[in-house]
């Protein structure tokens, strides 16, 4: 919008900013002080909380979900269990869990669970994994199953997990280097579609359990991960409650409002600088505004990055804004797309909070 020269003095300088209507401002500073290069960004919301959707949710988005989900429910689950070596939790049962799944790609995944639990004795918890390709991760889930939980940690493409570092490095060189881009001109052939739908039969393994209380399951997870978090709580009630860390998959369509959209920037600008009209169709069916309208949890908690690039703040205010039940958002202000500190403790007290509310 502008640029400009400023002088620091003591290492301080000040300048304006304005926008006309609510969103978010990045100022990005580059220069030299003491004869060393630096750069730095700050970020500053005006009235996040009117952000409006870019696009309304299509008149079939939820016909489209539930033929999807149609689909899933014709595939048995047919779950297989393998214990596994989890020294740091005697206390626990540990397992590689593989289920069915559509597309031919299986749900994978590591299962901690307490030992001798009463039946229906216990909340679940579905922890959600971020972009990249890698195992699932068995110390989460162990993390919360020492808080007396059932925990579920699923990788993002239902391959083998606990392989070398090399499987999943040639994985994410070759047949996934492109993965968030694949099938983003049709809503059917998404990959985030199978992902989502592997998320829900994640579900259906967490409610088969006998130890599970029947009534929490909560999904966790940050940036992909909170993308799919936001979609599972939409697709399937069993969701009681939601955290987000600077969540992806927002406001794919935002461009047509001359808002940047989050990762995976599924909408490219054609030749004439709009946006690709069949992409940009596509894209609603998979976004978190429109998920986050549908969400019918007990409660939701986001957080967002102020000077975050990967998930700008305007895209995450969009799809937060849309969520009709209990939230809250942390204002993590000086922090781009990761988790700080801070930020992942009130994440984690967040649903501390809920568990404490439903026990």
């Amino acid at each position: 919008m502008q640029e400009g020269r400023i002088r620091l003095v003591e290492g301080v300088a000040t300048f304006p900013g304005k926008l006309n209507s609510p969103g978010h401002l990045l100022a990005r500073v580059s220069g030299t002080q003491d004869g060393k290069a630096f750069q730095a960004l700050a970020g500053a919301a005006i009235d996040p909380l009117s952000i409006k959707p870019s696009m309304p949710i299509p008149d079939d988005f939820d016909d489209f979900w539930e033929e999807q989900k149609r689909r899933l429910a014709n595939v048995p689950i047919n779950p297989r269990l393998t214990p596994v070596a989890n020294p740091t939790a005697p206390e626990s049962e540990s397992f590689d869990v593989q289920l069915d799944c559509v597309r031919d790609t299986p749900v994978s995944g590591y299962f901690v669970r307490p030992k001798g639990a009463k039946p229906k004795s216990l909340p679940a918890i579905l922890l959600l994994h971020g972009a990249g390709v890698r195992s699932a991760d068995l110390a989460g889930p162990t993390s919360w199953s020492k808080n007396d939980m059932l925990a579920l940690d699923i990788n993002a493409h239902g391959i083998p997990n606990g392989q070398p570092a090399q499987f999943y490095k040639d994985l994410q060189q070759g047949q996934l280097k492109e993965y968030r881009q694949e099938g983003r001109e049709s809503r059917e052939k998404s990959y985030f579609v199978g992902m989502f739908l592997r998320a829900v039969r994640a579900v259906d393994f967490l409610a088969s359990q006998p130890e599970w209380d029947g009534k929490t399951v909560i999904a966790y997870g940050s940036s992909q991960g909170g993308f799919q978090a936001f979609a599972v709580a939409a697709l399937d009630a069993r969701i009681s409650f939601m955290a987000a860390g600077v969540p992806a998959g927002c406001d794919h369509t935002g461009s047509v409002v001359n808002r940047i959209s989050g990762w995976p920037k599924l909408v490219p600008n054609g030749p004439d600088g709009r946006p690709d009209a069949t992409a940009l169709q596509a894209s609603r069916y998979i976004d978190n505004v429109n998920f986050a309208a549908r969400t019918k949890a007990k409660g939701a908690f986001v957080t967002v990055g102020f000077i975050d690039v990967t998930c700008p703040p305007t895209s995450v205010y969009a799809a937060y804004n849309n969520l009709t039940i209990p939230k809250a958002i942390y204002n993590d202000i000086p922090t781009g797309h990761s988790n700080s500190p801070a930020a992942t403790e009130a994440r984690k007290q967040a649903v501390s909070r809920y568990l404490q509310s439903v026990n």
